[in-house]
């Protein structure tokens, strides 16, 4: 049997990453504030670019810079809006751009509370988690993907772990009642076709969130992974226009010390938080007719 010894080029996109945009707007004495790091990255023809040197089609990084600050005079609005209107802009204004993925973090700034009102233009960074969004367009399709990323969470008790299999290297003692902490990475797949404009992400993420975190709060959990489908089942429920809602957790262990020694006793009050190694949840929830659409997901590492 011969083998073929014909080099071709394979899947290519190129852009410029991590592009950090503040906007201001002060068209009152009430300043607002939005905070990104966006990344282009365009798909499309550049076959002579990496074949031959050919730099025709090549949109230079720098000048997707310059876009994406551009862009940011006529205002932000939503993560998700703003990665919409670039997609819309490269694909359109470069016949060989076909598609593209464009990516942002938001970073949330909270007034400060100065003699007891909210200040008008001094900030104080808020530290519950990241906000991220990415857009995918392929040919005539686009795919939205919002999420948020380290978001700490845990609760005191009703979480346990216990009727697990046991061999000769199982030294883990069971508990029906136990510390669970984890920090929530999730991104959720809006359905494929829909009017993206008429959308207002901000809320959509705002009820999200909310979500997310009762369904932490809301059961006794007899393992994460239970935790965490009752959280995606949960968002799927309430926004039919999500298709589906994948996971990645940690298991932030926090384990009681031991105080006999000291001859203190310890009620479950005094624990050990242990930051590796850790047990790591990760997981799709869905719709059960739901599509796959991994050219949504390319790009994104393990499952969030």
């Amino acid at each position: 049997m011969t083998m073929s010894n014909h080099i071709v080029l394979g899947d290519n996109q190129y852009g410029k990453a991590e592009v950090r945009v503040v906007k201001v707007t002060r068209d009152t004495d009430r300043h607002q504030i939005e905070d990104l790091n966006v990344t282009s990255q365009l798909r499309g023809d550049f076959e002579a670019a990496h074949l031959a040197g050919d730099n025709a089609h090549v949109v230079a990084t720098d000048t997707q810079k310059n876009t994406i600050f551009a862009f940011a005079r006529d205002g932000i609005g939503s993560p998700e809006a703003f990665l919409l209107r670039l997609s819309g802009h490269f694909t359109s204004e470069f016949d060989w751009v076909t598609g593209g993925r464009w990516e942002a973090e938001l970073f949330a700034w909270d007034r400060i509370q100065a003699h007891g009102a909210p200040h008008d233009h001094s900030f104080v960074r808020n530290g519950q988690e990241v906000r991220t969004a990415v857009v995918v367009r392929d040919g005539a399709t686009t795919h939205v993907v919002s999420g948020l990323k380290d978001l700490t969470v845990l609760k005191t008790t009703q979480s346990g772990f216990v009727g697990y299999p046991k061999d000769k290297y199982t030294t883990l003692p069971e508990t029906t009642d136990r510390i669970l902490a984890t920090d929530v990475s999730t991104r959720w797949r809006y359905k494929t076709g829909l009017d993206f404009a008429a959308i207002d992400f901000n809320k959509s993420y705002e009820d999200i969130k909310g979500l997310l975190l009762e369904g932490f709060t809301e059961k006794y959990s007899h393992a994460l992974q239970q935790t965490l489908f009752d959280m995606g089942k949960k968002v799927l429920e309430a926004h039919a226009e999500i298709d589906e809602i994948k996971f990645s957790m940690p298991n932030k262990h926090h384990f009681l010390v031991d105080l006999s020694p000291f001859g203190l006793d310890n009620p479950g009050e005094v624990f050990y938080a242990a930051d590796r190694p850790y047990g790591l949840i990760e997981a799709t929830v869905q719709r059960d007719n739901t599509a796959a659409a991994p050219v949504a997901w390319s790009g994104i590492a393990g499952f969030c």
